[in-house]
């Protein structure tokens, strides 16, 4: 299980989220910022510093939003992967 940011942040990318991540594992896309499922190590620090409410554990993430379960991962196999997010 990873955490997975979802609708919320486009457009916000609010990076209260990316300072307190211990791994390092959000990166910034050029719409929102994601969070690697294979780097993320379900701490759950990152949950209560959005301010929009858009990060969830994977397996709490609304049925309206589950596509973005799916965004998040493909988009580390895209040509454009996202990058690490300016602090």
């Amino acid at each position: 299980m990873a955490y997975v940011i979802t609708e919320a942040c486009i457009g916000t990318k609010d990076r209260a989220c990316v300072d307190v991540c211990p791994v390092d594992c959000i990166y910034e896309g050029e719409d929102q910022l994601y969070i690697h499922p294979d780097e993320c190590i379900d701490c759950g620090a990152c949950e209560p510093e959005c301010p929009v409410t858009a990060i969830f554990p994977e397996e709490d993430v609304p049925p309206s939003l589950e596509s973005f379960i799916e965004k998040n991962r493909e988009i580390f196999n895209s040509d454009t992967p996202p990058g690490r997010p300016k602090k």
